[in-house]
């Protein structure tokens, strides 16, 4: 009776109000950078009278974490952001966080048995080898990437003129057209040998590259490809203190109401044309509800996955999204490398600080990396690889004991974070949309078809737009098709 009584009384106070008063309530359902995010965003456009709490299961972050080793943290999940990263340059900016201090450090591409493509601490000699062994593979790459990059870039200007969309569909047409939306069903190896980009500088180089970033090989979607290389511009950075607290400090800001609980199910009531949510969640062991105007969805939701959230009341039900993610293991070393494995006995001549691999049968890891804390010091210098280093091995699957033992001459410690990190991108997938329902969102939808920090942040904001545009009925601001030609004059 009890409960009876409270969903009575909040529909009632729910059909008391109108669509030019703001939500009473707002849930978002995940605390990492999605999450956080769109927590951020809702409250600057509703206002800081609207309550807005923040369900997380797990720790504030998602995959945003860091591992401690010898007292020191290391990032563990998204480790650095590209000079495209605008919303997390906001952040940072906003929260009053630093760019952590770049400490220079070479890389290497390794086949399996030898090192095919290594750096030197010379650009001009750097260039001399990528164009000996490729041609000019590489400036076809850079074009193509900033080519895709320009027109996305286009998003940041929609956004901040209020401007969203109720699906990925629609939101890859705004920006790039029909080009973006075929780019999502054909691979990287497809585009990039049509723009003349050789087969072996795929294989040996690009493979790499997408290894490292999405544990997935050229055979992967194409756009999710271009967002990855992105990267290659260089101008990389990470947060000084760690990345993760830009979730913990956006939610701080917000002062949301952060819920450690697991979601279980969400339920729809109707009020006089309003919709309400019901969120049912499991805390401590006991079931415990809450009644939202606007719930947004900031974990995945595809068959299998951890958070298992049912949608009851829903006519027609919910189509199930089907999809499977990649399976990415990062693995702290704390121990001496095994530079012979790379065809260097002496460790001293050893040079590099970064290993990527090419999709070699043999091979067993992704990428390498000789690791800096989160917190650098001005004295602070990399580990020589004749020392005791933290190195990340990232795998697809947890490292055995002989991989191990084939990477590193001893170690003492080794400290594992296995995540469901990526989708897997195929080249037949179908997009979700971000509207569930009335106001019922899904951020994660756009990371089937790309996933990064950023992505989340640009998704987050997309999904706060639509939930306020929907909410004040401003439906001129919503999947505009025209975009592309209003930039021009309008905007």
């Amino acid at each position: 009776m009890a409960g009876a009584a409270v969903l009575l009384v909040t529909l009632v106070a729910s059909a008391a109000a109108s669509r030019d008063t703001p939500p009473r309530k707002i849930a978002v359902v995940g605390a990492g950078i999605g999450g956080s995010a769109a927590a951020h965003f809702l409250q600057q456009l509703f206002g800081p009278r609207v309550q807005i709490d923040v369900y997380e299961k797990g720790t504030v972050g998602g995959r945003l974490a860091t591992i401690t080793v010898n007292k020191q943290q290391y990032e563990s999940g998204g480790a650095s952001f590209n000079s495209f990263s605008l919303h997390m340059q906001d952040f940072v900016k906003l929260l009053g966080l630093k760019q952590r201090r770049e400490v220079a450090g070479k890389s290497a591409i390794f086949g399996g048995e030898q090192l095919i493509l290594e750096e030197t601490d010379w650009y001009l000699l750097n260039l001399f080898r990528v164009w000996w062994h490729y041609g000019i593979s590489f400036l076809r790459l850079q074009m193509w990437v900033e080519e895709v990059m320009e027109k996305f870039m286009r998003i940041y200007k929609y956004q901040a003129h209020g401007y969203a969309f109720s699906g990925v569909e629609e939101l890859l047409y705004s920006v790039g057209e029909y080009t973006f939306i075929n780019m999502t069903q054909r691979s990287v190896a497809e585009c990039l040998l049509e723009v003349g980009v050789t087969q072996r500088f795929i294989d040996e180089v690009i493979t790499a590259l997408l290894r490292a970033s999405y544990g997935q090989s050229a055979t992967m979607a194409a756009f999710a490809g271009a967002m990855s290389l992105a990267g290659i511009q260089g101008n990389l950075w990470a947060v000084e203190g760690g990345n993760k607290l830009v979730c913990s400090g956006l939610l701080k800001l917000t002062k949301a109401n952060v819920i450690h609980a697991r979601v279980t199910s969400v339920a729809l009531h109707n009020t006089e044309g309003r919709a309400l949510y019901q969120v049912w969640y499991e805390k401590e062991d006991k079931m415990h509800s809450d009644f939202y105007d606007i719930v947004v969805i900031a974990t995945p939701l595809y068959v299998g996955s951890d958070s298992n959230i049912t949608f009851d009341g829903f006519q027609p039900p919910f189509e199930e999204f089907v999809g499977s993610f990649q399976s990415t293991v990062t693995s702290l070393v704390h121990g001496y490398l095994n530079s012979s494995y790379f065809g260097f006995p002496d460790p001293k001549l050893f040079p590099f600080a970064s290993i990527l691999s090419t999709d070699a049968p043999n091979l067993f890891f992704c990428a390498l990396d000789n690791m800096c804390p989160v917190n650098i010091s001005a004295t602070f210098r990399r580990k020589q690889p004749q020392e005791a280093a933290i190195w990340r091995v990232l795998s697809p699957q947890p490292l055995e004991r002989p991989q191990l033992k084939s990477l590193f001459r001893s170690y003492y410690s080794v400290q594992t974070a296995q995540w469901q990190a990526y989708p897997q991108y195929g080249s037949r997938m179908a997009t979700p949309l971000f509207a569930l329902h009335d106001q019922l969102f899904y951020l994660n939808a756009l990371e089937w078809v790309a996933s990064s920090v950023e992505i989340s942040a640009v998704a987050a904001k997309n999904v706060a737009l639509l939930a306020y545009n929907r909410w004040y009925q401003d439906l001129d601001k919503i999947d505009q098709k025209d975009l592309i030609h209003k930039i021009k004059t309008e905007l």
